[in-house]
């Protein structure tokens, strides 16, 4: 089963129990307007330091680009924030009070912080409908999800997200015959089904036509607000079209930020990740 697809089909557990035995209960504290929060955090691999002193906060409903060269740190940020990866040190919070650092990968899904990596994970033996309703965030027992019966308002809203992710006609179309930037939004689509509030996006126009592209700019665009994005690219000129805020990592720290424009002209950033 795919990285983006894991847990749509959990074993016969009670509903809302998360695997690691913590379950949040509550809505998401945004009191302060701040959705995630890292603070000082460190990772190290065999001494090398992926991650060194990283702090980084990211505004409720804020779509942020995350930008830098090879060996950044951008993924390890992304694993920490997701539970894939624990910090040697630092802190990791959703919201005011949901401590990442304590959680499982699969706690952290269900708290509302979904993630999309590089290469789209999808079914591609079902349809696109299909695959958005595997992915509402309903008791997803096996026993329960071979029975259920989708009432008018999920088809709804499976319509609605089909309409969002300018799938509509291809509804019925297998998955595994849709195009590479269709898939793209199919698996955000699918992401969107679980209600998450914080989205992390790692290079999703890559290898998308012009078109594609500018489509996927509209998209994140529109949901931006009612949730908040990371999204980390090399592409400039999508970055300049979707990010106000861009953020630019470097040895497991943060560089520059500020507004593309600006981070570009820095001199260290020219030096480190531009060459120009």
């Amino acid at each position: 089963m795919s990285e983006a697809s894991a847990g749509l089909l959990e074993p016969d557990v009670p509903a809302g129990a998360a695997a690691g035995g913590h379950v949040v209960t509550g809505g998401l504290d945004l009191s302060h307007g701040t959705v995630l929060t890292l603070d000082s955090i460190t990772v190290s691999f065999d001494g090398f330091k992926a991650l060194n002193d990283l702090s980084l906060v990211i505004d409720a409903g804020e779509l942020r680009c995350v930008i830098g060269p090879n060996g950044a740190g951008k993924t390890t940020m992304m694993d920490v924030i997701t539970g894939r990866t624990r910090p040697d040190q630092g802190n990791a919070f959703f919201g005011q009070t949901i401590d990442l650092t304590r959680m499982s990968e699969a706690e952290i899904a269900q708290a509302g912080i979904g993630r999309k990596f590089q290469k789209p994970t999808i079914f591609e033996q079902h349809s696109a409908f299909e695959n958005l309703e595997l992915a509402m965030k309903t008791d997803k027992r096996v026993r329960r999800t071979l029975r259920a019966k989708l009432s008018s308002a999920d088809r709804d809203r499976i319509a609605e997200t089909l309409r969002l992710i300018r799938l509509e006609s291809a509804a019925d179309r297998t998955a595994g015959l849709l195009s590479h930037g269709q898939k793209q939004w199919l698996e955000i689509g699918m992401l969107l089904m679980q209600d998450p509030k914080l989205l992390l996006l790692d290079e999703p126009v890559a290898g998308m036509s012009d078109d594609e592209t500018e489509r996927t700019a509209e998209l994140f665009l529109a949901l931006a607000g009612k949730h908040s994005l990371v999204v980390v690219e090399h592409d400039m000129a999508f970055v300049g079209r979707i990010a106000k805020r861009v953020t630019v990592l470097h040895e497991g720290h943060v560089l520059a930020e500020g507004p593309l424009d600006q981070v570009q002209a820095d001199p260290r950033v020219i030096e480190v990740y531009l060459g120009r």
